[in-house]
């Protein structure tokens, strides 16, 4: 079908590019995308894709927008708080481009779906932030064969990659298995600078139309690394393991996670109090210490009252005074999450000898999520 006036206007630039045409084009309009996650990563890979045409693009993110994804998240608005991010994003996407399809799911991709969302496009995008997600979506394109476009960022570090191309390396050839739980921290617990998602987003989407276009050289075989602090980047070679594509079927669901989970997903570790339980101990005879390691303005935000206060990096410090705290008495430490509080144990049981020590499960936010009505 010959392009319309509409479309040669809009996209006059790509159809005057030596190199690029009628042709890429026109592929770019034949092609599909799942771009699994509409935060830091597929907020702008999702602009960028939709601009340029890509014909159909299968939205999915089961999230609702919160006002701290907006210094990032450059799809949403301030109006858009506590909309669903597939329906925010989706409504933005068609306003940009009418003439593409937009298959917005406000779902997760799971066991049970992840081999017919990917089989039913030609490239899939990961925007996600967890290890989870990413072994599942590399063993469904494996089974499907099809290409995956990976970033990932965390601080002021970001990373790009397309793996499973024409017999190239997987995910698996660069982590083959999943790290230990509690030893990466998310977004929310270690931050990320806003531009950041935004340059590895955008080279995402670069990847993503080579593919479809059949243009240039994807980053197959190579994982890019970028740093924002000193603007240095490296490009590493990276071999093709044949074991990475011994895949008869898809993780379970969860595999991989290293993040705290839902309290009713799991039982608290002998480390562990949960909400309910410190709740308990609070209005016993001996109340347990509470100790908060977060930063001072996460507790700007919300404490545990009465808590003492001192950041995990703070009491990393050998000089570090902890004369507040009383060794012969119950403590408990808590942090956003339970990462950071997991963390802080070991760090004191070498500083004294406490009676009692445990970390919150699934920190402050497991306890405001608790919380009795």
């Amino acid at each position: 079908m010959p392009f319309s006036p509409d479309e040669i206007l809009r996209y006059q630039r790509h159809l005057g590019l030596a190199g690029f045409g009628p042709a890429a084009q026109e592929k770019l309009r034949a092609g599909s995308v799942l771009v699994i996650g509409a935060g830091g990563l597929g907020c702008p890979a999702l602009l960028y894709l939709a601009a340029a045409g890509v014909g159909r693009i299968v939205l999915l993110d089961p999230d609702t927008v919160d006002v701290s994804n907006l210094q990032r998240q450059i799809l949403y608005a301030s109006a858009d708080a506590g909309r669903p991010k597939a329906h925010a994003a989706a409504e933005r996407l068609r306003a940009l481009n009418p003439h593409i399809t937009i298959d917005a799911r406000p779902e997760r991709i799971t066991r049970a779906n992840a081999l017919e969302l990917v089989r039913s496009v030609d490239v899939v995008l990961d925007g996600s932030d967890n290890f989870s997600t990413r072994y599942l979506v590399n063993d469904a394109c494996v089974l499907a064969d099809r290409p995956f476009v990976y970033g990932a960022i965390q601080g002021f570090e970001g990373q790009v990659s397309v793996f499973n191309y024409k017999g190239g390396p997987t995910y698996r050839c660069l982590f083959p298995e999943p790290p230990a739980p509690g030893s990466a921290p998310n977004c929310a617990e270690a931050g990320v600078l806003g531009v950041l998602p935004g340059l590895v987003g955008a080279l995402q989407a670069t990847e993503t139309i080579k593919l479809l276009a059949g243009i240039g050289e994807p980053l197959s075989g190579r994982l890019f690394l970028y740093d924002a602090l000193s603007l240095t980047t490296r490009t590493l070679r990276l071999a093709a393991d044949p074991r990475s594509r011994d895949i008869t079927e898809l993780p379970p669901d969860g595999y991989g996670e290293t993040c705290a989970v839902a309290p009713a997903a799991r039982s608290a570790s002998p480390d562990e109090i949960t909400p309910d339980e410190l709740r308990a101990a609070l209005v016993s005879s001996a109340p347990p210490q509470l100790l908060d390691v977060r930063e001072d303005w996460e507790r700007a935000l919300g404490a545990i009252q009465p808590s003492l206060h001192f950041p995990l990096a703070r009491l990393a410090e050998p000089a570090a005074d902890l004369s507040a705290l009383d060794p012969a008495r119950p403590l408990v430490v808590y942090c956003a999450g339970g990462v950071r509080s997991a963390k802080a144990l070991p760090i004191l049981r070498s500083r004294a000898p406490f009676a009692s020590l445990r970390s919150l499960q699934d920190g402050f936010k497991g306890w405001t999520a608790s919380r009795p009505q």
